[in-house]
C-alpha cells in the first residue's frame, strides 16, 4: 500500500475497507476465482453506496483529488457556449443534455454565457449517476442562477427525439477499461485475483474473446501493425454501447466530448507499453489501483480514433476533432484576451494565467482534444477552423 499519499480519516479508511471486503466477496465467490479488470473498475467507481464517484467526498477543486477545466475557468464554459449557438438556434425545440455535470459549474456558466447571448434552451438536461453530485449541482444553480433554475433538469438517459447539444466533458477518461498483455503464445487479459492472506493481486489469463477480437481489430485499423511481446494497454468495452445510446436518442444536433486522449496511432506507440491508466488522489498521480479501493479516481486515456469509429457505426459523422487550445481560440477566446485592459492589473493577471493553463501544450491544450459528432449539422463549426485534425484518426 502507497506510503507518500495523504493518509485518508478513519472514516474514509473503513468506507474503503468495506468496498475492499465486497469486491473480495465477488472474487472469492466468482466461478473463475477472480473479476476481470474492468469489473474491479467498475465497482471501485461506481458500486453504489461505496464506489468513488457514488459517495459524498470532495473529488473536485482544491480539496478534492484533481481539478478539471470548468472548475479552474468560466472561461471554458464560456466558448463551449459559443460552439453551440449555432446548433440551437438551427433547432425547434432547442435543449442540451451534459453528461456527468460535476459540480454543477459548467451547467451555470454555460447557461448565463447563453442567457447573455440571447439564446436559451428550451430545457438543461443533466445525466448524473452519482445522487450526491446531483445534490450539491442542484444547489449550485439554485444559488447561482435562481432565475434559469426552472430550465434545469436531472434525467436518466438520453431523450428520445433530442434536438440540440450533448455535451461530455472528462467523461470516457472515467470508463471502466479491459486492459491486455501481448505474449508469445497470445493475447492475455488482466484479471484481479487474491493473495493466500486475500489482498488483491493482478494476473494475467487468455484473454475473452470480446476482448481479443477488439485487440486484433485495433491491429488490422493500424495498419497491421504487431505488438511486440509483453506490450500492455488497454481498451474501452463500453464505448460502442454508450456511442448507441447517444446516437439513438439524438434526431439532430451535435455531440461535443472533451477529453485527454490521442488517436489510435498515438495512443498504441511501441514506447507507451505499460498504457494509460493511472489513479488520482488529492492532487497526486500514481498507478496504485488497489489503494484504498472507493477513495481514488481511476482513469485512463481516451482513444479518439475508437470514438470516431464508434460514432460513424451509429450513424453520427465526425465533425471535427482538435486540441483543446484550438477550439478556444477558434470560439473567440483569443479576442476576448486581447481585449483585456492591460491596467486592471490583477484581472488582467488572473484571466491570463487561467487562460494559459487552458491553452498551454504543457497545460491543458494540447493533452486535451475536443471532438464534435453530429447528426443532420451542416454548418461550419468555429471551434475546428484554426485546426482539424481528423485526417490523424
Amino acid at each position: 500500500m502507497k506510503t507518500d499519499l495523504p493518509k485518508p480519516s478513519p472514516e474514509a479508511a473503513e468506507h474503503s475497507r468495506q468496498l475492499s471486503l465486497l469486491l473480495k466477496h465477488n472474487i472469492s465467490t466468482s466461478k473463475e476465482g477472480y473479476l476481470a479488470f474492468d469489473h474491479f473498475m467498475d465497482m471501485a467507481l461506481y458500486e453504489p453506496g461505496f464506489g468513488y464517484y457514488s459517495t459524498g467526498n470532495i473529488k473536485f477543486g482544491e480539496a478534492g483529488d484533481f481539478i478539471t477545466a470548468p472548475g479552474l475557468s468560466p472561461l471554458f464554459s464560456r466558448y463551449i457556449a459559443h460552439q453551440l449557438i449555432a446548433v440551437l438556434s438551427s433547432v425547434e425545440r432547442p435543449r442540451i443534455l451534459e453528461f456527468g455535470a460535476g459540480t454543477g459549474c459548467m451547467a451555470v456558466n454555460i447557461l448565463t454565457e447563453l442567457q447573455q447571448c440571447g439564446i436559451l434552451p428550451e430545457r438543461y438536461l443533466i445525466l448524473e449517476l452519482s445522487s450526491e453530485l446531483k445534490a450539491r449541482q442542484k444547489a449550485l444553480i439554485n444559488e447561482k442562477i435562481p432565475d434559469m433554475a426552472s430550465l434545469v433538469q436531472w434525467v436518466s438517459g438520453v431523450p428520445p427525439k433530442f434536438q440540440g447539444a450533448i455535451v461530455a466533458n472528462e467523461v470516457l477518461d472515467a470508463m471502466p477499461v479491459s486492459r491486455f498483455r501481448i505474449t508469445e503464445d497470445g493475447i492475455q487479459e488482466q484479471v484481479v485475483k487474491l493473495t493466500d492472506d486475500a489482498q488483491f493481486r493482478t494476473d494475467f489469463v487468455p484473454a475473452s474473446a470480446n476482448l481479443k477480437n477488439s485487440v486484433e481489430a485495433l491491429s488490422l485499423q493500424m495498419g497491421g501493425h504487431v505488438f511486440a511481446p509483453g506490450y500492455q494497454s488497454e481498451i474501452n468495452p463500453r464505448l460502442p454501447g454508450w456511442m448507441h445510446l447517444v446516437s439513438r436518442g439524438l434526431e439532430k444536433g451535435l455531440v461535443l466530448l472533451v477529453d485527454y486522449g490521442y488517436s489510435a496511432k498515438e495512443y498504441y506507440l511501441a514506447q507507451r507499453n505499460k498504457g494509460t491508466l493511472m489513479c488520482h488522489y488529492r492532487h497526486r498521480a500514481h498507478n496504485d489501483f488497489f489503494w484504498y479501493p472507493g477513495l481514488q479516481d481511476i482513469t485512463a486515456h481516451v482513444d479518439f480514433s475508437a470514438v470516431a469509429e464508434a460514432a460513424s457505426s451509429n450513424g453520427l459523422q465526425v465533425l471535427g476533432y482538435t486540441p483543446q487550445a484550438f477550439f478556444l481560440f477558434g470560439n473567440g477566446l483569443q479576442e476576448m484576451l486581447e481585449a483585456l485592459d492591460p491596467d486592471d492589473v490583477q484581472n488582467f493577471l488572473k484571466v491570463s494565467e487561467q487562460v494559459k493553463t487552458l491553452t498551454l501544450p504543457g497545460d491543458m491544450g494540447e493533452r486535451f482534444k475536443v471532438m464534435a459528432l453530429g447528426r443532420d449539422v451542416d454548418m461550419p463549426l468555429s471551434g475546428f477552423e484554426m485546426r482539424d485534425f481528423r485526417d490523424r484518426l
